[in-house]
C-alpha cells in the first residue's frame, strides 16, 4: 500500500500489484489520477469508509475515467457506492486478491465503516494514531463499541488512518497519560519523522494499545485523567471516553 497525499492532512492509500490497484476514500481525484498515471496502474476498485467530502470528493472524475466496484456504507449521501456494505459483509477485489471484512464503526458519522483482512485495517476516520475521529453524528457510547470492535483483531494487523494528525494526537495524550513510557517514545518518533517530512502511518495496532488514549478508557491511568478532568465520571469506559473526546476537542 502507498499513500498519496491530499489537501493538508488527507492520506489517500492506494493498494496496488504494479499493474492493478484499489483506491480508499479519494477525496481528490487529481492526486489519485497523478498517482495512477505516472505508475501505470488500471483502477479495478474503490473503497469508501464514510460521506465526508474529503474522502469521496474525488469519486465522479475517477468513475468518469474508468467504471468500477464501488464498495462502502449504505448511506443515500453516498449514491456512487455500487455494492453497499453491512456489518460482517466482506468487500471483494478479486484482481489484486484481496477480501475485506466490514465492520460498522458509527460514531464519526453515522454510517462510517472500516475494512479489514489478517493484516490490515482500512480505518477512515474511525482510528487514529494516538487519536480517532470527532463525533460528528455519533455519541461517545457508539464510538465506545465501535472501537470496541476492534478488540479481536491482531496486534500486528497495520492500521491505514487517513489522516496525518499524529503529532497533535500524542500532545494530546500526554497530557492524558505523561507517564506513559510508550507514549512518550512514539511522540519522540513522531516529531523527528514529521520535521523531515516523513510519514508517520500506517502503525500497528498493538502498538495503538499501549500508546493511545481512546483505546486505553479501561486503564486505570487513563479513568484516572478523566475524573480530574471531570469529577464524578466513574470508570464506565463511554463515560471516561466522552471526557477524553470532550478534552480533546477543546485542546
Amino acid at each position: 500500500m502507498q499513500a498519496v497525499p491530499a489537501f493538508e492532512t488527507n492520506y489517500i492509500w492506494v493498494l496496488h500489484d504494479e499493474q492493478r490497484c484499489a483506491i480508499v476514500d479519494p477525496g481528490s481525484a487529481a492526486e489519485a489520477l497523478e498517482f495512477l498515471d505516472r505508475h501505470g496502474l488500471n483502477l479495478c476498485a474503490l473503497l469508501l469508509t464514510h460521506h465526508h467530502a474529503d474522502h469521496i470528493g474525488g469519486v465522479d472524475e475517477l468513475l468518469a475515467r474508468q467504471r468500477v466496484p464501488v464498495w462502502g456504507p449504505k448511506d443515500t449521501r453516498m449514491p456512487q457506492v455500487n455494492h453497499p456494505l453491512s456489518e460482517g459483509d466482506r468487500a471483494e477485489v478479486p484482481e489484486l486478491g484481496l477480501s475485506f471484512e466490514v465492520l460498522e464503526t458509527p460514531g464519526h458519522t453515522r454510517s462510517h465503516i472500516v475494512f479489514h483482512d489478517p493484516a490490515r485495517l482500512l480505518a477512515g476516520d474511525t482510528l487514529f494514531s494516538a487519536g480517532c475521529g470527532r463525533l460528528f453524528e455519533g455519541t461517545p457510547k457508539q464510538m465506545q463499541r465501535s472501537l470496541d470492535k476492534l478488540g479481536p483483531l491482531a496486534d500486528q494487523t497495520e492500521v491505514y488512518c487517513a489522516h496525518e494528525y499524529t503529532r497533535d494526537n500524542c500532545r494530546f495524550a500526554l497530557e492524558v497519560e505523561p507517564d506513559n513510557a510508550a507514549l512518550q517514545e512514539w511522540a519522540a518518533e513522531v516529531e523527528r519523522r514529521r520535521a523531515d517530512d516523513r510519514i508517520t502511518l500506517p502503525v500497528r495496532l498493538g502498538h495503538e494499545r499501549a500508546v493511545n488514549p481512546f483505546l486505553r478508557t479501561r486503564e486505570p491511568s487513563v479513568i484516572e485523567a478523566a475524573n480530574r478532568r471531570e469529577p464524578g465520571t466513574g470508570d464506565d469506559p463511554a463515560a471516561v471516553f466522552g471526557v477524553i473526546r470532550r478534552w480533546k476537542d477543546a485542546f
